[in-house]
């Protein structure tokens, strides 16, 4: 009796190392697949026309301050299909009037051509054919899936809607440059596109492709795909109406002055929200577009002009007890310093004003002799100033 139960444990326990050791083959095997050879095993399903590729994220949506699409991206689709999948019955009983739908709808072959095209795709063995490059959108898609042999669905009856993305502008060139465009590749070039591209444009998704003839890619259901996670929404604190009433007076400035380029910024003084932005250049053959931000760009930089003379006029309180009622002598508008010679906007100047006249009335020249009266010996305590205002450092626009 004991050695029966002797060799009942030593039959269990062989095998149990039997399939411990199967086991451990089957891992390692798994991990050389994977790891060791996988480079080999990619070329190889690579050079048979395999090949995992990217199944594109939709990108993002812009939002206006309200609500209202800025930029949005709209679905297309191009039709293709697998004809052998249908079976005998499915196919025979609706190749006819698919064949007419397809003619009706993309009127460039007859139903006859078409119901050639595919009975010989079908025959030959054929596993992927483009019954048309044009794309259709999404209502489009949704008549076609109820059409004969389409209705089957892309499992048993082959049909094959391969989605591609356009962005598009409800509002057309309305904030062209500073919503932005995007490239052929779905990245951001320009603009909002460009500055918030990593939320936009999502995380693409995998799938298994298959080379055929023409160098197209024909998508290979296996299990296998990664779905792509679609890009998040951006809501700006544009407004449509303000931004429509600032290009047009852009634009009818521009035009009346024969401007070479301007630009225009409305603030929420309240929230410093930025509600509007344009910016327009004269094209060589006449007219304007909107071609570059000079708003926040650096291309095209200024002197700040008048809006410096506000913080030039904090300084100068801050550091002297001077009255709004002081005068200063601005004389016939012109006068010399350093190296340039500075001029007042009215011709003939403006004579003697009043400190408060000078910032009513932003005279070059009252500025620069109160500023330089109070700081021409101590420059450095001026720039002190600047710096305490921040505007010695840079504004961190994107």
């Amino acid at each position: 009796m004991m050695n029966f139960k002797s060799n009942i444990l030593l039959r269990v326990r062989v095998a149990y190392l039997v399939v411990l050791l199967f086991s451990i083959a089957i891992v390692y095997k798994i991990v050389e697949i994977q790891n060791l050879d996988g480079g080999k095993w990619k070329k190889k399903a690579e050079s048979i026309g395999l090949q995992y590729r990217n199944v594109k994220a939709t990108r993002g949506n812009i939002y206006s301050d309200n609500g209202s699409l800025l930029a949005t991206s709209l679905p297309f689709y191009k039709v293709a299909i697998d004809p052998s999948l249908s079976n005998e019955r499915v196919f025979n009983n609706g190749i006819n009037e698919l064949a007419e739908r397809l003619a009706r709808q993309f009127k460039d072959y007859s139903a006859k051509d078409y119901k050639r095209r595919i009975i010989d795709a079908r025959e030959s063995g054929r596993r992927y054919l483009t019954l048309n490059r044009k794309e259709i959108n999404y209502q489009t898609k949704k008549q076609m899936s109820q059409w004969p042999i389409f209705e089957e669905g892309r499992m048993k009856g082959g049909v094959i809607f391969e989605k591609v993305d356009k962005r598009f502008r409800p509002f057309s060139y309305l904030g062209y440059r500073t919503i932005g465009t995007i490239n052929e590749d779905n990245r951001g070039v320009v603009g909002l596109e460009y500055s918030f591209n990593k939320d936009l444009m999502g995380r693409n998704g995998k799938a298994l492709y298959q080379k055929i003839s023409g160098g197209s890619w024909k998508p290979v259901y296996d299990g296998t795909e990664v779905k792509p996670k679609n890009g998040l929404d951006i809501v700006t604190t544009i407004n449509v109406d303000l931004q429509d009433v600032a290009e047009s007076a852009l634009l009818k400035a521009l035009t009346h002055n024969d401007a070479d380029y301007g630009c225009v910024v409305v603030m929420e003084v309240a929230t410093g929200e930025i509600k509007a932005i344009s910016n327009l250049s004269k094209r060589n053959q006449g007219g304007y577009y909107e071609n570059y931000n000079y708003a926040v760009g650096s291309q095209g930089s200024r002197e700040p002009g008048s809006t410096f003379k506000l913080a030039s006029m904090i300084a100068l309180f801050e550091e002297v007890n001077t009255s709004l009622y002081d005068s200063v002598d601005t004389g016939d508008g012109t006068m010399q310093f350093y190296d340039q010679v500075m001029k007042d906007h009215k011709p003939g100047g403006y004579g003697m004003l009043s400190v408060q006249e000078v910032f009513e009335k932003s005279s070059n020249i009252g500025t620069a002799k109160l500023i330089e009266g109070e700081f021409g010996d101590k420059p450095q305590t001026f720039i002190d100033y600047m710096t305490k205002m921040g505007l010695t450092k840079p504004l961190g626009f994107q």
